[in-house]
């Protein structure tokens, strides 16, 4: 409850973020217009959140003909947890990866991409499944997914508020130069430190479940060992805003990225699994 209570607060943290800079660039018009596209992002993410993230990186659906093995993998982990089976998806990257996204357990999928199917065996595959599954059991993937999307938006803002300075806002239509150049500036550091929070905690929760899902804690661990050599070394093309959604940080590597890394450390994460076994 305490871990809940946390992330709904965060989340008004966001909502709340995106207010001021609606309020920055046009005054009390600015806050309300995105007030209602707060309300209508939110709206769109719990409804449509499976198709999103999933649209943005080109994921297919595979079915138990096109890929009997990692669908087989999926349902029996998926037994294992008492969820009902997600829908499974690969993205074409040779970033080795995964992620799940869906409002609920009922509405779940889970997507890897071809570069983590050669670069683990069968036993880390699976940990990493497990650990997304998780997630699902958890309901991080909502949170998740609504946070990325509110994050984007504020991302979004912030490039106009630049924008609304190289074409002359003024005092009447939204507040100071100043502190529209501030606000374009510190807002999507601060979404990113926010993100950071929600999703850090979670990582943690979803490697433990994970690990009891599989059955093995050092399956898991094995993959993460892996999936962090390879993170950086593989040119990637994944928008910051998602990144806390896969299962290890896509963007670490990237200089200004990665100084706000929304991922534990992967040192700890291994460590705890390790004294899971």
């Amino acid at each position: 409850m305490t871990s809940m209570i946390r992330t709904t607060l965060l989340l008004a943290g966001l909502t709340g973020l995106l207010l001021l800079i609606g309020g920055a660039v046009g005054g009390k018009g600015g806050m309300f217009l995105a007030l209602i596209f707060s309300f209508a992002m939110n709206f769109g993410a719990y409804w449509y959140s499976d198709r999103m993230v999933l649209k943005m990186y080109h994921a297919r659906e595979v079915t138990s003909e096109q890929a009997p093995d990692l669908c087989s993998m999926v349902r029996s982990l998926a037994e294992r947890a008492g969820l009902p089976m997600p829908r499974v998806y690969i993205v074409d990257t040779p970033m080795p990866n995964a992620f799940a996204t869906g409002r609920d357990p009922k509405h779940a999928a889970v997507a890897v991409t071809t570069g983590i199917m050669r670069t683990l065996n069968k036993s880390e595959l699976e940990g990493v499944l497990a650990h997304e599954l998780a997630h699902i059991k958890n309901r991080d993937t909502l949170i998740s997914t609504v946070a990325a999307t509110i994050a984007g938006v504020i991302v979004f803002l912030a490039n106009m508020a630049q924008w609304s300075l190289i074409f002359g806002g003024n005092d009447e239509d939204g507040g100071n130069p100043l502190s529209i150049l501030a606000m374009a500036i510190l807002a999507p550091i601060a979404a990113t430190v926010i993100q950071l929070a929600i999703s850090r905690g979670r990582e943690f929760g979803a490697d433990a479940g994970g690990a009891k899902i599989c059955g093995n804690p050092l399956a898991l661990a094995g993959a993460l060992t892996k999936l962090d050599a390879a993170s950086g070394a593989v040119r990637t093309d994944v928008n910051p805003s998602t990144a806390h959604m896969f299962i290890v940080n896509p963007l670490k590597g990237k200089t200004v990225a990665s100084l706000f890394s929304t991922h534990p450390a992967t040192e700890e994460r291994i460590a705890r699994l390790r004294a899971m076994q």
